[in-house]
């Protein structure tokens, strides 16, 4: 009875207008269920507003939430941008993490400005690494990367929960499964009271945002997203093409490893990730597959979460109720991403479309 139907006539205002209906519905579909909560809606969004700007230190620990996303969403636009679904960022964000954290633990007489540029390189190598093998069955056999590169996480997870509970656990913590503490030599330093991966963001931001829109292989990207066999046509080595972005997709992923290990947790855990690479999915769809766009997305999702962790004390909410007001206002955000692509027409008047355009 209904068939849906590519928009091609949508406005920039009326896109716009779309959202913001959605933001609105969001809150008040939220609003409902704080209300059977027993508590005031308007209260609860004051105070996720409090929890992420209401101090210093809740603006600075938004800021370091939304890091991870926005590299993490940044290496995942490259693989999208070629509908390569890479859907293993957590696995490669581990991996960078095991890499870096080796260097941490067992090569800790190294100097700082050596320890932090190795630990760097590690973590962009293993998790460039991670991702290229899936890229090469892709590319050689045609394997179904989504699932390949969704496997790919959960070996990563217990990779890690092997050597935290064997070969890296630290003996002087009584039993527990745990691995030491970093040195003062892996630990990244502050600026303005956030470790400085924050700078090191920005600038991949911006070289990101010129790989693709400036240079060749960004605009070779693009063409195999649009079309392999155009690409082929036009004298591209899709494979090469495919292999070498998925190693720079990976790297960027693995690069957040190495920031949660060194700036934020100082050790290693098999909940690293901590489904960063899964959220970075998200966002980077919701941004458009845009550099500076991600930069605002990962931003106000971040401030979503340390808003939702806010209320779970301020007013005694449990976890998964703040979870819930979370999940409910990114839904329907994500449903009118589908409303501004797609409309929803009735059979008859699609069969009149076609019709008319056949005539």
């Amino acid at each position: 009875m209904v068939r849906i139907v590519k928009r091609t006539d949508l406005t920039k205002r009326q896109s716009v207008m779309f959202r913001l209906l959605a933001i609105l519905g969001a809150l008040l579909a939220a609003g409902i269920f704080i209300l059977f909560l027993g508590f005031n809606p308007f209260r609860v969004y004051l105070s996720m507003l409090d929890g992420s700007f209401g101090s210093l230190y809740r603006f600075k620990e938004s800021i370091i939430q939304a890091i991870p996303l926005i590299v993490s969403s940044l290496g995942i636009s490259i693989a999208f941008r070629m509908k390569f679904w890479n859907i293993g960022a957590e696995g490669q964000i581990i991996m960078g993490a095991f890499a870096a954290s080796y260097f941490a633990l067992y090569w800790s007489n190294l100097p700082v400005y050596v320890m932090l540029p190795l630990m760097f390189l590690a973590s962009a190598a293993a998790g460039g690494i991670w991702a290229l093998i899936p890229a090469f069955f892709k590319a050689q056999f045609g394997t179904n990367e989504t699932l390949f590169t969704l496997m790919m996480n959960y070996i990563a997870q217990k990779i890690i929960v092997y050597v935290q509970y064997g070969p890296w656990k630290d003996p002087k913590a009584l039993g527990a499964g745990k691995i030491a503490l970093f040195g003062d030599n892996a630990a990244l330093p502050e600026v303005f009271g956030i470790h400085i991966g924050w700078i090191i963001t920005v600038v991949l931001v911006i070289l990101v945002y010129i790989f693709i829109n400036k240079t060749k292989r960004g605009y070779e990207i693009q063409v195999i997203g649009e079309s392999e066999n155009t690409a082929r046509y036009a004298g591209m080595n899709v494979k090469k093409i495919i292999l070498s972005s998925l190693i720079l997709s990976g790297a960027l992923c693995g690069l957040v490893g190495m920031f949660q290990v060194s700036g934020v947790n100082h050790t290693l855990s098999y909940q690293v990730a901590n489904g960063v690479g899964f959220t970075a999915i998200i966002t980077t769809w919701l941004a458009g597959l845009s550099a500076p766009v991600i930069v605002i997305v990962c931003f106000l999702f971040a401030v979503l979460q340390q808003g939702g962790t806010f209320i779970q004390t301020a007013f005694s909410i449990h976890s998964s109720a703040a979870q819930l007001i979370q999940g409910m206002i990114l839904f329907f955000v994500l449903g009118s991403e589908f409303f501004i692509q797609y409309r929803l027409v009735l059979k008859q008047k699609t069969d009149k479309l076609i019709k008319k355009e056949a005539a």
